[in-house]
C-alpha cells in the first residue's frame, strides 16, 4: 500500500497578543520599575533627612498624608466596583453567602492564634520593665481613648450609611461594603435587565484603575514626606529606650507571617508564601511607606484578581478582611498591653491577661487599617477592661508609628493569605494561572487589568457549575492563561 504523501504543515493561526504582552506594555514594567527603585530611594532619603534635620523633615508631613489620602479616596469606587460586578454575575445568592462565612470563620481562627503569639512572647521577654511613668505621658492615654471605634450595637448601627452617596463621601470601608453587596443582589435578582448597568459598572471599574495608576505616580513623594516624618518626630532617643518592644513585636510580626502564614497556606492551598510575597512586593514597600495598609488595599484586590482568584471572593474577603482579619493588630494589642502593665508595674495574672484580650479582639473590630487606629483600639480596650493601664499608653505614643509599618504589613499579608485560601476551599481558584503569575510569566499590568474586565463585562458570563456544586462564571481552561491584567503598577503597587 502506497504511502499518503505528507500533507504540508497548517501555519498557526494568527494570535493577538493579550493586553499587556506587547511591546507597550514591556515599556510601561519597564516605567514603573523605575517608579518602584524611585520610592525606594525616596524612603531611605527620607529617613536620613529626619535623623540629619528633624525640624525640616516633621514639617514635609503633609506630603505623606496628602499622599495617602488619595489613595483612600479611590477605596470606596473599587470595592464597589468589585463586589457588584462579581455579585451581579453570580447567579444564586448562596455562593456569595458561603464565601463569606469561610472568611469570618477563619479570621476568628488567625485572630485567636495571632494573640497567642504576642501572649507568649510578651511574657518571656517583658518588655516594659524599668520603664518609667511620667505625668506628661500619663496624659496621652485618655486622649487616645478618645479616639476609640465604635462597640457593639453603636458598631453595627455605625455600618449604616445615610444616604446610598454617603458611603463613598464618608470614605467608611464598611458602608462601602454594605452598599455594592445590596446593589450586587440587586442586580442579581433583575437578570438580564441588570446587564446594561454591569457593563457601565465593568467601564466605572476601568476608569477607576486607570485614575489609580496616575496617583500611584505620586508614590516617591509620599514616601518621601511620611518616612522623613516619622523619624523626624519620633528621633534616635526615643527608639534607642523603646528598642525591647519594638523588636520582640517585629520578631513576633516575623513569626505569624513566615511560619503561621506559611504554613496554612502551603497546606490548605498548596501555594508558596515567599512567591505571594514577591509578587506583592510593590504593596509591602507602600504599606511600609504610609503606615497603613489601606493605601495597598485597591491594588490588593486587583493584583489577587490577577493572580486567578474569582471576582466574588475578592469582592467579599478583602474588604471584610480589613475590618476583620487584623493579625498583626492582634499582636500589638497583646504586647502593648502587656508592655504598659509591666512599664508600670500593675503585673497581670495569666487569666486576666487572656480577658482583657479577648476583649480587645472584639472591640478592635471596628478599627480599619488605618494608621493610628491601633493605638485607639488599644486605648479603648484599657479603658473599658483595666482602666490603671490608660496612663501607660503615653510610653507607646512615640514610637507607635514605627510599630504600624509592621503591623500593617502583617494585616496586609494576612489578607493576602486569606483570599487565597478562601478562594481555594470555595473552588474559585485558577491554579495554574497563579503558577504562571507568582513565577513572573504574567506580570500585573493595572491599564491592561482594566481592559480585559471591562471587555468581560460587556461580554457577559455564562453559566456554569462549579467544582464543588457552586455556580460560576466559564472557567478559563488550565492551559490557556487568561491576558495579564491589573492596576498598571507604579513604584509601591
Amino acid at each position: 500500500m502506497s504511502a499518503q504523501p505528507a500533507q504540508p504543515a497548517q501555519p498557526a493561526p494568527s494570535v493577538p497578543p493579550p493586553p499587556g504582552i506587547g511591546a507597550g506594555a514591556g515599556r510601561r514594567r519597564e516605567a514603573t520599575h523605575h517608579l518602584y527603585l524611585a520610592v525606594i530611594v525616596a524612603a531611605v532619603a527620607g529617613a536620613v533627612l529626619g535623623l540629619v534635620a528633624p525640624g525640616t523633615a516633621t514639617s514635609l508631613k503633609p506630603l505623606g498624608t496628602g499622599f495617602v489620602n488619595l489613595i483612600k479616596m479611590m477605596i470606596s469606587p473599587v470595592i464597589f466596583c468589585t463586589l457588584v460586578l462579581g455579585i451581579g454575575s453570580v447567579r444564586k445568592a448562596a455562593r456569595v453567602g458561603k464565601v463569606g462565612g469561610l472568611a469570618l470563620g477563619y479570621f476568628v481562627v488567625m485572630s485567636f492564634v495571632a494573640l497567642a503569639i504576642g501572649l507568649l512572647v510578651g511574657n518571656i521577654l517583658h518588655p516594659g520593665s524599668g520603664l518609667h511613668l511620667t505625668k506628661a505621658l500619663a496624659g496621652a492615654g485618655h486622649a487616645q481613648a478618645a479616639n476609640a471605634p465604635a462597640e457593639g450595637v453603636d458598631f453595627v448601627l455605625s455600618i449604616i450609611p445615610t444616604s446610598f452617596v454617603s458611603a463613598f463621601t464618608e470614605g467608611q470601608v464598611l458602608q462601602t461594603l454594605l452598599v455594592a453587596l445590596l446593589t450586587g443582589f440587586a442586580l442579581q435578582a433583575l437578570g438580564p435587565v441588570g446587564e446594561p448597568v454591569l457593563r457601565g459598572i465593568g467601564h466605572l471599574q476601568k476608569l477607576v484603575f486607570k485614575v489609580l495608576s496616575m496617583i500611584m505616580w505620586a508614590a516617591p513623594v509620599g514616601a518621601f514626606g511620611a518616612l522623613a516624618a516619622v523619624v523626624g518626630s519620633a528621633g534616635v532617643d526615643a527608639l534607642k529606650a523603646l528598642a525591647t518592644i519594638m523588636l520582640g513585636f517585629y520578631a513576633s510580626c516575623l513569626i505569624f507571617v513566615v511560619v503561621v502564614l506559611g504554613l496554612v497556606l502551603r497546606l490548605g492551598a498548596g501555594v508558596n508564601l515567599f512567591l505571594l510575597l514577591r509578587y506583592l512586593a510593590r504593596e509591602f514597600l507602600l504599606i511600609v511607606s504610609t503606615s497603613s495598609s489601606e493605601s495597598a488595599l485597591p491594588l490588593l484586590m486587583a493584583k489577587m484578581e490577577h493572580a486567578g482568584v474569582s471576582r466574588p471572593v475578592v469582592g467579599i474577603t478583602v474588604p471584610t478582611g480589613y475590618s476583620f482579619n487584623l493579625d498583626g493588630t492582634m499582636i500589638y494589642l497583646t504586647m502593648a498591653s502587656l508592655f504598659i502593665a509591666d512599664a508600670m508595674n500593675v503585673p497581670m495574672s495569666f487569666g486576666q491577661q487572656v480577658s482583657l484580650l479577648l476583649f480587645m479582639m472584639v472591640a478592635s473590630k471596628g478599627a480599619a487599617g488605618v494608621s493610628g487606629s491601633g493605638l485607639a483600639s488599644l486605648a479603648s480596650g484599657l479603658a473599658s477592661h483595666k482602666p490603671v493601664l490608660v496612663d501607660g499608653i503615653g510610653l507607646i505614643v512615640g514610637i507607635d508609628r514605627f510599630m504600624s509599618e509592621a503591623r500593617a504589613v502583617t494585616n496586609f499579608a494576612g489578607n493576602a493569605v486569606a483570599t487565597v485560601l478562601i478562594a481555594h476551599w470555595t473552588g474559585e481558584f485558577d491554579r495554574a494561572r497563579a503558577t504562571e503569575v507568582l513565577a513572573g510569566r504574567l506580570p500585573f499590568d493595572a491599564a491592561a487589568f482594566a481592559e480585559e474586565q471591562a471587555a468581560g463585562t460587556s461580554e457577559g458570563t455564562e453559566e456554569t457549575e462549579g467544582p464543588e456544586g457552586t455556580a460560576g462564571t466559564e472557567p478559563v481552561a488550565a492551559g490557556e492563561p487568561r491576558p495579564a491584567a491589573v492596576p498598571a503598577q507604579p513604584a509601591a503597587g
